[in-house]
């Protein structure tokens, strides 16, 4: 039987006998095994412990192993814990769909023992040397990774559709890029953070734009698309080249919304403002993500002149039981009505907050209660949901 330094590792399965089962094996390769039955039981225990690996059966109370393997890699605080899917099918099929949904490795749940307590040890050593790697020579090592992922492609693209509420309809599909399973970044904020610094992030957003687009040209006719960009970027006369992704895949730029987060610092306001002139008139359109986190979100909203306006989550979330966050909403909503700008509520994940949100005035709705992120552009599947609302 493999020798285990002693780690902490939730186990998560709805099969009593299986869970016990496996339980003596972890234990007595000196695991400390915490269990769990359901999705908000894992995320409780995934986020306040120190859990070192999550290993998922098919199915818990209330959902199915992937639907918690997705979540895990969806939430900032657990997508760097290493995940084993346990599954009693082993087609290649399931596998990869496993593996896309950010699972670290995906095994039979008959596997053998020893092997399955190899393959966790595998695992634990590859985290543990990186850490090493980035705590040795980090800025030499993140430059090669993020080198490595320009020059092999290893992006994933992603979408989510968003929704406009009256009447309810596809408004459009926000881009999204995730690293494959097995490149050094498992946190996309952290990969682009890090091209940033070392100048490498035109290269990088190219790679993930160039690689959604081929697959946007092939489904896509009229929706808008929104693309995550950061202020610097069209500050910077690189981003003229860039527009050479949209030509190649035959993109029309007025359907292209280009999202700056509200966050982000603008450093030449100046430089800034006549640039997103020249390019709204080129056909690009712009929002503003994030707003209401404070005074630079404001003040992003009075540079760009956006014609969307991405409320935060951060007020979204709950904001059924809080009333502070209902007149910030309030607020919002009224000021873009005012100034003929689009309200986007982001990160909708309860029907409660979808109610209040319409009873609010919000325009456009976009969040995992609606449709989450999926690496398959299906439009007929996203609009067959408008069928489904008022």
């Amino acid at each position: 039987m493999a020798d285990i330094e002693k780690r902490q590792v939730l186990l998560v399965d709805d099969d009593p006998g299986y869970v016990q089962k496996l339980i003596l094996t972890l234990e007595a390769a000196g695991c400390d095994v915490l269990t769990a039955v359901s999705i908000n039981g894992t995320f409780q225990k995934a986020e306040s412990l120190d859990v070192d690996m999550v290993l998922l059966g098919d199915a818990c109370s209330d959902g199915s192993g992937a639907d918690v393997c997705q979540k895990l890699r969806d939430n900032s605080r657990t997508q760097h814990i290493p995940v084993i899917l346990l599954t009693h099918e082993d087609t290649p099929g399931l596998f990869l769909k496993g593996y896309r949904l950010g699972a670290d490795d995906c095994l039979n749940k008959e596997i053998d023992k020893d092997e399955l307590l190899g393959r966790m040890d595998i695992l634990w050593r590859r985290s543990d040397k990186a850490q090493r790697i980035i705590r040795k020579n980090p800025q030499r090592e993140v430059v090669r990774e993020i080198s490595k992922i320009i020059e092999y492609g290893l992006i994933e693209p992603y979408f989510q559709p968003i929704y406009f509420i009256k009447p309810f309809r596809l408004l459009g599909v926000e881009v999204l890029s995730r690293p494959l399973q097995g490149a050094f970044f498992s946190n996309t904020e952290e990969m682009f953070k890090a091209a940033f610094k070392h100048d490498m992030y035109y290269s990088l957003e190219a790679l993930c734009w160039q690689k959604a687009l081929e697959i946007v040209a092939l489904s896509s006719r009229n929706e808008q698309l929104f693309f995550n960009c950061n202020p610097a970027i069209l500050q910077n006369p690189k981003f003229r080249s860039m527009l050479d992704v949209f030509y190649r895949n035959q993109i029309p730029l007025n359907r292209v919304v280009l999202e700056i987060t509200g966050h982000s610092v603008i450093n030449q306001y100046d430089v800034f403002s006549r640039n997103v002139k020249q390019y709204r008139q080129m056909g690009f359109s712009l929002s503003v993500d994030d707003v209401g986190g404070g005074y630079a979100s404001l003040k992003a909203i009075s540079t760009t002149r956006p014609e969307i306006v991405k409320i935060s989550s951060n007020i979204v979330r709950n904001v059924h039981l809080e009333p502070l966050k209902q007149s910030v909403i309030t607020f919002l909503v009224d000021f873009c009505k005012t100034n003929k700008i689009v309200t986007v509520a982001e990160r909708v994940e309860t029907k409660e907050e979808m109610d209040i949100l319409i009873s609010l005035g919000v325009d456009a709705v976009q969040g995992y209660y609606l449709f989450r992120p999926t690496d398959k552009l299906n439009l007929r599947q996203m609009k067959d949901l408008c069928v489904d609302f008022p």
